[in-house]
């Protein structure tokens, strides 16, 4: 279960989030022709990835940010720009553009330095936006809750596109992070669920002045929990209009 795009697109260009990815795929595409180079890749990470114990160490502080930039693959870099695609546009709308790009990097850095703090002794390399971006999805959590967002739901041989509020997929996302976390021993890298998990909490956290300012729960009842411009009707997206047969 993934989601494949929301029912309010960003009231203006988002520009930032454009930006933002297409800053992932550029430095992508500039070493992907490395990646089955050991030495060169390793080189790389070490140089620009978050490596735990040498940021405990305080050193190569600056990792925490040019890891941001960095993916391990074509499906992880696709993910994440998915995900920063469906979810920043309207967080961008609502902060303004250099609001949210420094909102981006300072949650993407909170969200590095909650990975150092669960293993501060690991020396295995981390990288991707996922913890910024997650930072988006705590974010949207909080200022729009009940925007609908379609849903591709995958089970075996059964496909189906449906509409849920945000706040059910991402709080289910949330869950699952979380106990990928409790599961998981992040000084044996994989996924860097505690980097997923605290960013989350980290973007949310950022997000509540800006809710406080737009009223906080009057902002709610203002909105219905949606994004404040109207929600965009796709052509293949199922009418609650009942049909009315012709005599």
């Amino acid at each position: 279960m993934f989601p494949i795009r929301d029912h309010n697109p960003s009231g203006r260009t988002p520009y930032v989030v454009y930006l933002l990815m297409a800053a992932n795929v550029l430095i992508f595409l500039s070493y992907v022709g490395i990646m089955d180079d050991a030495r060169l890749i390793g080189r790389l990470y070490f140089d620009y990835a978050i490596i735990p114990a040498r940021i405990a160490d305080g050193v190569a502080l600056e990792t925490l940010v040019t890891s941001m930039f960095l993916h391990g693959g074509w499906m992880h870099l696709a993910g994440n720009m998915l995900f920063l695609w469906i979810f920043g546009d309207n967080l961008e709308d609502e902060m303004g553009h250099l609001p949210f790009l420094l909102f981006y990097l300072v949650a993407g850095v909170g969200a590095g330095l909650v990975h150092v703090l669960t293993a501060p002794g690991s020396i295995v390399p981390t990288i991707g936006a996922s913890g910024a971006i997650a930072a988006v999805m705590g974010g949207y959590l909080l200022l729009f809750p009940k925007a609908r967002v379609d849903i591709l739901l995958i089970l075996i041989v059964y496909f189906r596109v449906f509409a849920i509020p945000a706040y059910v997929m991402l709080c289910v996302w949330l869950g699952l992070q979380f106990v990928g976390s409790l599961a998981s021993d992040p000084d044996q890298g994989g996924v860097a669920y505690w980097a997923h998990t605290g960013g989350f909490f980290v973007g949310l956290v950022l997000c509540i002045p800006i809710w406080i300012r737009r009223g906080g729960t009057a902002f709610w009842t203002r909105t219905h929990g949606h994004p404040p411009h109207p929600e965009y009707k796709y052509k293949l997206s199922q009418s609650r209009i009942p049909r009315v047969p012709r005599r």
